[in-house]
């Protein structure tokens, strides 16, 4: 069985791996049965002013991250906002 610090953990490694970014925050955490559903706050380069040729800037996103009892991330989505992240959409 895995605890929350051990879920956390693992939500900010397959962040930083996947995804472009220089800061991951996990904001919100809760288990449901066997399932862990995390919220992270994420900032990463502003990929429009990349593809334009534009001086950098950094953005905040959001993610909705779901694992399983070990601790697998089995599905992972950018939120639109965290409002709309409530725990039956994570």
């Amino acid at each position: 069985m895995s605890g929350i610090i051990d879920v956390k953990k693992g939500v900010v490694k397959f962040l930083k791996e996947n995804i472009s970014c220089t800061s991951v925050t996990v904001i919100k955490i809760e288990k449901v049965n066997e399932i862990w559903k995390a919220v992270a706050e994420v900032y990463e380069d502003d990929s429009f002013l990349k593809s334009m040729n534009l001086p950098p800037k950094q953005v905040r996103n959001f993610y909705s991250i779901r694992t399983d009892e070990n601790i697998e991330i089995t599905a992972f989505e950018r939120l639109s906002s965290f409002d709309g992240a409530d725990g039956s959409e994570i």
